[in-house]
Order: structure tokens, then C-alpha cells, then sequence
């Protein structure tokens, strides 16, 4: 008998997602404690652990589009990479000032971009 059936049923969903679901989930997570971050401005912990998971995230994002075995086409890998300095700025911005209110762009990208990976194929068409 297992343990721990919470644990468990994690183990089994990570391992029947696809790599799109993976980066979608990631960037749901970001946002989630970004927006956490913004509904408590005075929890400061909160706030640069939001931040930080952000910038690891798109850290990943970064080393990822450079590796030679990634098969994006180059004007989307660009697209990634300058999306991807925008967002290192605006962290890095917002780490200084600790201004919550400068983690709405940040909120905005991580969803969009959560939802454009859950799209299907056949939305993404319709939606364009």
C-alpha cells in the first residue's frame, strides 16, 4: 500500500504530461505566486521568492533556446529570447524598487503564455 496517495498520484501526472503541459504548469506557478506576491505587499519574502522563481524559470527558458538540439525555428527562438530579456529587466526592476505593482506585466506574460501552450493545434489555428 502506498504511503503517501497525494505523492503518488504527483509522481503518476508528471510522468504521462507532455513538455508543453511541464512549461505550461510552470508559468501558472510563477504567475499564481506573483499574484500572491501582489495581494500581500507587505510579506517581502513572498515577494522575492515570487521573483526569483520567475527569473529561474525564465533562467531555464533562456538556457534551453540556446542548446543546438532545440528545434524552434530561429525567428521563434528571437521572439523567446527577446521576450525573455524584457522579462529579466522587469524583474530585476521590480526586485529594486519593490513596488508590487510592477508585477502585473510579469503576471500578464506568465498566463498568456500558459494558456498558448495548453491551446491545442486546432485553437491556435482558429484564434490567428
Amino acid at each position: 500500500m502506498v504511503k503517501d496517495p497525494i505523492r503518488a498520484y504527483q509522481q503518476s501526472q508528471k510522468s504521462t504530461l507532455t513538455p508543453r503541459e511541464v512549461e505550461a504548469m510552470a508559468f501558472t506557478k510563477a504567475s499564481v505566486m506573483l499574484e500572491e506576491a501582489r495581494t500581500k505587499p507587505d510579506d517581502k519574502t513572498a515577494f522575492s521568492q515570487a521573483l526569483r522563481f520567475n527569473h529561474l524559470l525564465w533562467t531555464i527558458i533562456q538556457a534551453d533556446i540556446t542548446e543546438p538540439a532545440n528545434t524552434l525555428p530561429p525567428e521563434l527562438k528571437a521572439n523567446i529570447m527577446s521576450l525573455s530579456l524584457f522579462v529579466d529587466r522587469q524583474t530585476t526592476a521590480s526586485l529594486r524598487s519593490g513596488d508590487v505593482g510592477e508585477l502585473e506585466v510579469l503576471i500578464s506574460i506568465n498566463r498568456n503564455l500558459a494558456a498558448g501552450l495548453r491551446a491545442t493545434p486546432e485553437q491556435q489555428s482558429t484564434a490567428g
